[in-house]
């Protein structure tokens, strides 16, 4: 009898953990907004939390998640129909042959869209940033100011820092998916900026880690004035700050397994800022030998 019992609840448990594998990639799109939410949501030391529960913000409708469906099974159909062809949607001799490619243009303000802006405004501080089209709507401004005053919340001790960064590609059914970048060695980006230096943020998700993202880092020094910088930055240049080391050929950046990428500025200097962009590329330049990107002094001068 006993063993009749334990049979019967490891059924009704296996029969429930299938029910859940088939139902939650269904019901994901459909509670997105909600999740992205509650993951995002941040709550400052001291402020009383949300009474409001979870499932009373979810707002189901039966047409709502027809709709979705056939949005998720037509975007299942265009990647089925991009995997057959190539790497992309590319043939693969096209893709063998690749050596240049724009990520990111900005020409219109669905363009815009695809990226999202913050600033320490979400634990307490005051810098304000914001992102619009420049002139004749053919690059992304990127201005506000910089405020380094600390909230006096008793807990946090620095602020000052706005960012910009690219919203993650997904897939069919809320699935992540990842930009392949290992036919590439460099980031090339055309760009006009004020003077002050940019933090270049690559953010990956490995095969082996124990974090949720790896993030490598570049310090991006702007000239100011009226002329465009065209910037190439080696992937081996970044910097892997997340965990506190300097990348090496035991810990590469995983090119086929870059989750997005972003600007932050956070230099310490409070005042107005601003980079405009044109493009974000990507170059497959083999003959790059250059070690280092800026121009060296010498520090004692023999006369």
């Amino acid at each position: 009898m006993a063993l009749t019992i334990t049979w019967l609840n490891s059924a009704y448990l296996h029969g429930r953990c299938c029910r859940q594998k088939v139902l939650h990639p269904l019901l994901r799109p459909l509670l997105s907004d909600s999740m992205s939410k509650l993951y995002s949501s941040y709550r400052r030391p001291g402020s009383k939390p949300e009474k409001k529960t979870f499932w009373q913000s979810i707002d189901f409708s039966f047409k709502k998640g027809i709709d979705v469906l056939k949005t998720q099974l037509s975007m299942l159909k265009e990647e089925t129909k991009d995997h057959l062809i190539g790497p992309g949607g590319r043939p693969f001799s096209h893709y063998l042959l690749e050596q240049t490619r724009v990520l990111w243009e900005f020409r219109s303000q669905e363009d815009l869209k695809k990226w999202v802006i913050s600033s320490d405004v979400e634990i307490g501080g005051k810098s304000e940033v914001f992102l619009k089209m420049g002139r004749n709507n053919q690059t992304a401004l990127l201005y506000g100011i910089l405020n380094t005053e600390v909230p006096r919340d008793g807990e946090t001790k620095y602020s000052g820092y706005c960012s910009m960064r690219a919203k993650p590609p997904m897939g069919s059914f809320a699935r992540k998916k990842y930009y392949d970048w290992s036919n590439f060695n460099s980031l090339y980006l055309r760009v006009r900026g004020d003077g002050r230096p940019w933090m270049v943020n690559i953010y990956t998700d490995p095969y082996f880690s124990h974090q949720k993202d790896d993030l490598y880092n570049y310090f991006m020094f702007t000239r100011g004035g009226p002329y465009w910088e065209e910037i190439k930055i080696p992937f081996s240049k970044f910097f892997l700050s997340s965990r506190g080391r300097v990348q090496d050929d035991q810990h590469p950046i995983w090119l086929d397994k870059i989750s997005t990428l972003g600007f932050t500025i956070g230099d310490k200097v409070d005042g107005p800022f601003q980079l405009e962009i044109d493009f974000i590329g990507l170059l497959n330049d083999r003959a790059h030998t250059e070690e280092f990107a800026y121009e060296t002094y010498e520090k004692n001068p023999r006369v």
